[in-house]
């Protein structure tokens, strides 16, 4: 690849780290006192695909090592917004459950980002943002699938 596009690419993920941090700050800073961005991550993941996942597999997921994950979990579980129970399939593991109030919170963090929104859209448009979205999600996805 000639190092013009390499050089592309490499703007590209250099941006996208950026929006990441700058994002984390906006999130972090409506999530309640002691919730940080991965704790939403995980409460986001079990709504988008489902209860019942172990430790191991959203570390899995999160491409994090178990002991973060645990302490994620435990941190989410000491707010009452997960609940770790039994896994029935081997009785030693544990798996995820997302409580009423896990769901409650993940929806008014959203909600408080709106005016985080709305000044976005100031500088960016609706329809901007519907154009780069299946670029980034097609990108995601190669990603994704490449990492296993």
């Amino acid at each position: 690849m000639p190092d013009t596009a390499n050089s592309v690419y490499f703007q590209l993920f250099k941006e996208i780290g950026i929006l990441e941090q700058l994002s984390r700050a906006f999130l972090e800073a409506r999530l309640p006192d002691g919730l940080i961005a991965p704790h939403f991550g995980v409460l986001n993941h079990l709504i988008s695909v489902g209860d019942g996942s172990t430790p191991v597999e959203l570390a899995r997921t999160f491409q994090v090592p178990k002991t973060s994950m645990t302490h994620t979990l435990a941190g989410l579980e000491k707010h009452g917004l997960v609940e770790m129970r039994p896994n029935p399939a081997d009785g030693r593991s544990k798996k995820v459950w997302l409580k009423p109030e896990g769901r409650k919170m993940r929806d008014a963090t959203i909600a408080a980002l709106g005016p985080e929104f709305e000044g976005i859209a100031t500088a960016v448009s609706l329809g901007e943002v519907e154009q780069v979205l299946p670029i980034l999600t097609k990108l995601r996805v190669f990603l994704d699938n490449a990492r296993n």
